[in-house]
């Protein structure tokens, strides 16, 4: 083999490694910024049903207790089909 393609060879060779870096630096940082706006979304939407549960709690607390909420451990259907019959007559 001549001289002219060993330095081609072994000069793509290191040119690919060096490429491969780099290249998964960029992917690497993209991933990161990523991950970053993920957990930034994730905790806006752990505050916003945070607020939305306390402020549940705020307006069932205001009114005659009866919990309308049927995903609520305290909630009585039978309290509220009185409420609601009482509203109506």
């Amino acid at each position: 083999m001549s001289a002219t393609l060993n330095v081609a060879r072994y000069t793509a060779l290191l040119s690919g490694v060096f490429y491969g870096i780099y290249h998964r630096r960029s992917l690497q940082k993209t991933h990161d910024l990523d991950k970053e706006h993920h957990a930034i979304h994730q905790r806006e939407q752990l505050i916003a049903h945070a607020k939305d549960a306390w402020r549940q709690k705020q307006e069932s607390a205001k009114g005659d207790g009866i919990i309308t909420n049927p995903e609520d451990p305290r909630f009585d259907l039978e309290k509220l089909v009185a409420k609601w019959e009482k509203e109506t007559q």
